[in-house]
């Protein structure tokens, strides 16, 4: 079963049964192959492209015309996606809003002082939110009117949905983002109203990070606290030395360079970045970059100087973690390598981190400083090696459930 939203993220939606007319009208057909995995039809969502959306079933009529109105399940199972964030519309208004929730969260931002609230409201976000409305603006979904990263998640949940369909109706897919909408909260409430008396938090993080895996966790907690009868929760770990996780990841690289023009000197796989102090109280973040990078060089086969890591989206005055990813990309560029593809492994969909400041920033970078040929590798996304690796990190974790 799949719990459609309108992109206002509101939680008065009803969810469409999966073996609905409806449902069979909207659905992707999900079929077994000889190893007994499904397979899914369907082309991967490109980042500037929308998928077919099933509408929102809170608008009433279902395609015939008549009312959707499909009855609570019983003994429910609910499965939420869980990614990042976006704001709402890429305007400085929009952005300084979506900003401020992720700034102040203390998972992100630990040293939450008066000096850094001052200089948080005072210049971060009136000056960052423009930047950030334009960098935007460059991305947006003009045709969902969303960001990418809203859309593939939703195409992600939809495809996740039609592969677990077999399992019963019971099993009810949702998606939320950490910050913006739809929030964690909004989408718990509606899987605990439609009957789910068992809920799977999938935090689309391959590496494990406070600031990433552990704040989806508090949330989820948070609206727990909340509740007299609570559900019963499971986490999807970190899954950053999990074989067809980095199958697929080679995989799906080795698709992409077979497309390119040229043959590249280095591949670069760049994670998001992470203040050094984090490391040292004990993040394991680093480190599980590190495992998957090598792991990944001996799935291609290949060593440390043909596949090399980095760390982007460096963020204030504090030391981060190294190398960074800008600074690498223009050391290759002056070391002479003119060919260069870069891979981000830490991202399960394309985002303005790796549509604008990896495509774009790093592009020009490379080519500023010597570099010619210069391509980014896209996220796993709603693609089908992807989906059907959620699909099995999925059923691992609803063992004894289903």
């Amino acid at each position: 079963m799949l719990l459609p939203m309108n992109n206002d993220g509101l939680n008065n939606e009803t969810p469409i049964i999966t073996n609905g007319p409806m449902a069979q009208e909207q659905a992707l057909p999900s079929q077994a192959d000889d190893n007994g995995a499904p397979s899914i039809s369907g082309e991967s969502t490109a980042a500037a492209e929308a998928p077919p959306v099933a509408p929102s079933a809170s608008s009433g009529p279902a395609l015939d015309g008549s009312a959707v109105t499909p009855a609570r399940v019983s003994s429910g199972i609910g499965v939420l996606i869980v990614n990042l964030g976006t704001p709402d519309a890429p305007t400085p208004q929009a952005v300084r809003s979506y900003l401020r929730e992720f700034l102040i969260d203390p998972r992100v931002i630990e040293k939450n002082s008066l000096l850094w609230k001052s200089l948080l409201h005072g210049f971060i976000l009136p000056v960052r939110s423009r930047r950030r409305a334009r960098d935007y603006g460059k991305i947006w979904n003009r045709d969902k009117d969303e960001s990418p990263i809203k859309t593939i998640t939703r195409s992600q949940t939809e495809k996740l949905g039609a592969l677990l369909e077999p399992l019963g109706k019971h099993v009810i897919v949702d998606w939320a983002m950490r910050y913006g909408n739809p929030s964690i909260a909004s989408r718990l409430e509606v899987l605990v109203t439609w009957g789910c008396e068992r809920i799977l938090v999938m935090p689309l993080y391959p590496q494990y990070s406070a600031a990433t895996t552990a704040t989806v966790c508090d949330e989820v907690f948070r609206f727990m606290m909340r509740q007299r009868r609570q559900p019963a929760l499971r986490f999807l770990p970190a899954y950053y030395e999990d074989s067809s996780y980095i199958e697929v990841l080679a995989a799906s690289l080795q698709a992409e360079l077979k497309s390119l023009a040229f043959t590249p000197d280095v591949i670069l796989a760049s994670y998001h970045g992470m203040q050094k102090e984090a490391v040292a109280k004990g993040d394991p973040y680093e480190a599980q970059c590190s495992r998957t990078t090598a792991l990944l060089r001996a799935q291609l086969g290949l060593d440390e100087e043909r596949v090399m890591m980095s760390f982007q989206s460096r963020f204030g005055r504090a030391q981060w973690i190294e190398p960074y990813t800008i600074n690498t990309v223009r050391a290759l560029a002056r070391k002479g390598v003119k060919n260069l593809v870069v891979m981000t492994p830490g991202f399960a969909a394309d985002c303005l981190e790796t549509l604008e400041e990896i495509q774009v920033e790093n592009a020009r970078m490379f080519k500023r400083h010597g570099g010619q040929n210069f391509a980014a590798i896209p996220c796993l996304n709603d693609g089908e090696a992807g989906m059907l690796m959620l699909w099995q990190l999925a059923m691992r974790e609803l063992k004894g459930w289903v």
